[in-house]
């Protein structure tokens, strides 16, 4: 088959973006803003010879990739309102509230999600077990969402990116052909200083919000009764997840055991499933305000597997590689068509592998895997956590129930990163161009 032109390449990434971005601001489904951009990736498909009955049996795998997705969003709105009824939020925020120092509350967030990411190598996993009762304790002592939002997700992605447990660092090291060990080798200088100014970003939130913090703190009278048995839904999860039993599994026995929890205190089972389907109210959750993301998932899922089934992008990426001159030059581009594929992808895979597949030639001829792999952890790993239409952005916003554009300006793990690795490739350069002078002297 011939192969797409970059002015077809072009047009379909311009209508998929109008169409999604027109649906963002305007604020309807997501669901009719890429329908425009797979109408028309299956018109020119058609038209170039592309057999109907071929490209539906690649969106019906593209629907099977994301099906795990599609099953662990459908159960965390069930999460939140069956956790709420059983006692299970309230006596967590209790704890919480007796346990943190309010003067460093924002500092605790960011690392324990970090430290349980490392273990677990899941954002969506730590955002699950312990974002629930971060954003609860934040929601009682009236202090900015924002910010504890931030720092959750923050911490939340430095296993994500970072864990050697992590699915996406495993990945990438595969993708790239090198080892998880190497690469972790090549991150850890833009690694550590992330971590770095992410701590003291939130230290200072902390110096600013503290004091209110601790008088509030002071003033709230911790009157719920606190009782084992509401630990054993959240128990559950964490031990489950960190033993790596299927997530699903995990969620539902989580679920399950709260709804009977539940019952137990008197609560009716048409009390429990009206919760399930609405949420509760100031809290969110709830089946009813997720089908139109679960949706949508199913056909970016769609659009997704004929977009690498047809390699619609690769003559860009070809025409943007052909005058490279510098680290820092390619470093740049490899940035740009990282989050350019980010952006029209959907989902975190399909750039790691996209983006890899394209530059590792190029980056192993002139430079190393490994410098790849750094560039790629600090963007690729971490473009879809701010791109409103990814799956991995809607998972986060929808577990920490916020919009993404109210919490990313306080997610500085997430965008300072990019910057970083632009800073460590130009000082890399200027390093080279150094010994260079000195050699020719």
């Amino acid at each position: 088959m011939e192969q797409y032109s970059v002015t077809q390449a072009s047009l379909l990434i311009f209508i998929t973006l109008s169409g999604i971005i027109t649906s963002v601001l305007l604020h309807f489904s997501l669901v009719f803003g890429i329908l425009p951009g797979l109408l028309f990736l299956i018109y020119l498909s058609v038209k170039k010879g592309y057999d109907v009955t071929r490209m539906l049996k690649v969106g019906y795998k593209g629907i099977g990739k994301v099906k795990i997705v599609l099953m662990i969003l459908f159960l965390i709105s069930f999460l939140l309102p069956s956790w709420f009824l059983s006692g299970t939020i309230n006596s967590m925020v209790s704890v919480t509230l007796q346990a943190i120092n309010p003067h460093h509350f924002f500092v605790f967030c960011f690392l324990t999600t970090m430290i349980f990411s490392m273990i677990l190598g899941s954002s969506i996993g730590t955002l699950s077990a312990l974002g629930v009762p971060l954003m609860s304790t934040a929601i009682l002592l009236h202090i900015p969402l924002e910010i504890t939002a931030g720092a959750v997700i923050s911490g939340a992605f430095v296993g994500d990116r970072t864990s050697p447990f992590s699915s996406a660092h495993q990945l990438l090291a595969n993708i790239l052909e090198t080892t998880v060990k190497k690469q972790g080798k090549a991150m850890l200088l833009t690694s550590i200083l992330a971590i770095l100014v992410t701590g003291l970003f939130f230290s200072m939130m902390d110096v600013r919000y503290g004091s209110n913090l601790s008088v509030i703190h002071n003033e709230l009278e911790i009157v719920q009764k606190i009782s084992f048995l509401h630990f054993i839904p959240p128990i559950l999860l964490v031990l489950l997840v960190l033993f790596r039993l299927n997530i699903i599994i995990s969620y539902v026995i989580s679920i399950l055991s709260s709804s009977f929890i539940a019952m137990f205190h008197g609560i009716s089972i048409s009390e429990i499933v009206h919760a399930l389907w609405y949420g509760i109210e100031g809290l969110g959750g709830g089946l009813i305000h997720m089908y139109s993301l679960l949706l949508f998932i199913a056909i970016a899922g769609v659009y997704n597997a004929l977009l690498e089934e047809l390699n619609v992008i690769q003559p860009i990426l070809d025409k943007w590689l052909s005058s490279s001159t510098s680290m820092m030059s390619d470093s740049f581009k490899t940035v740009i068509a990282s989050l350019l594929i980010c952006i029209i992808a959907g989902n975190q895979t399909m750039p790691i592998i996209l983006t890899g597949r394209s530059f590792l030639s190029h980056w192993s001829n002139k430079y190393s895997k490994e410098e790849l792999a750094r560039i790629m952890s600090d963007t690729t790993l971490l473009f879809p956590a701010m791109i409103p239409w990814n799956v991995l952005a809607i998972m986060s916003s929808t577990v920490v129930n916020m919009d993404l554009f109210d919490y990313i300006p306080y997610a500085i793990f997430l965008w300072i990163l990019p910057c970083l690795t632009l800073f460590v490739s130009f000082a890399k350069r200027r390093k080279n161009y150094q010994t260079r002078y000195e050699i020719s002297s």
